[in-house]
């Protein structure tokens, strides 16, 4: 079998279209090495680079430095939020539609007094504190939207750069009271408004409902709940 690394006028037609790769450039050892070592300084800390003054060459030092510095501050920037901001009406389009760019907006809409709005209130103020990365912003669903209806409580809006990209709306599109923190986590996860660095599993037991599969639950729940009111009209 003819080499594919070979100079042939062959097997540049062939590179030429596509049908072999590309030859492999033949680095010298001065640069691998140049190439392992720029590597290994990649993964240093500021501190670790600056303890390698006296072995490495301080104009590579100084633009690692500054490099790792640019990330840092990339890194604070972002992670500027960690709390759970309650807004109105007339704050809306500063908190959410103009938060920045790239930032992703968790918008919670609640009522005081529903078990399950409770619920997944404490969720997002643990996720607001795990990813400072992600703006959550809250808000009374009345304040925020005149009438809006408690039956689609409660309720979360996803922005980012302004515009609406996923919304939850309604118990059931939670889980219930069975929704815990994992599940609301891998929700959000899954609508990339939060940064995790690594990929997350969803839970085993984690039950998402359909249009259908929510009101065919309720349906269901409400027979067993009439067939138990009468039950005990009878006795």
């Amino acid at each position: 079998m003819q080499d594919p690394n070979a100079d042939t006028q062959w097997n540049d037609q062939l590179r030429r279209f596509n049908i072999i790769e590309p030859k492999e450039e033949i680095k010298t050892e001065e640069e691998r090495f140049e190439i392992s070592r720029a590597e290994q300084l990649d993964k240093k800390t500021l501190d670790e680079l600056d303890e390698l003054e006296d072995e490495e060459d301080e104009r590579v030092l100084q633009e690692y430095r500054r490099k790792r510095l640019l990330e840092l501050q990339e890194k604070a920037a972002r992670a500027r939020f960690g709390e759970v901001i309650e807004i109105s009406a007339i704050d809306y389009v500063k908190e959410v539609n103009q938060a920045g760019a790239d930032i992703w907006v968790v918008l919670y809409l609640y009522k005081s007094g529903l078990p399950i709005c409770s619920l997944i209130g404490d969720h997002l103020r643990s996720l607001a504190i795990k990813y400072p990365q992600t703006k959550f912003v809250k808000s009374v669903s009345t304040v925020c939207i005149p009438n809006y209806p408690d039956k689609n409580l409660p309720t979360i809006f996803i922005y980012n750069n302004g515009e609406l990209k996923h919304s939850l709306i309604g118990p059931f599109a939670f889980g219930g009271m069975n929704c815990r923190f994992d599940h609301l986590e891998y929700k959000l996860y899954e609508f990339s408004a939060i940064e995790t660095g690594e990929k997350l599993r969803k839970p085993d037991d984690m039950k998402t409902f359909g249009m259908n599969d929510a009101a065919d639950e309720f349906l269901r729940s409400s027979i067993r709940q009439s067939m138990k009111d009468e039950s005990d009209d009878d006795d």
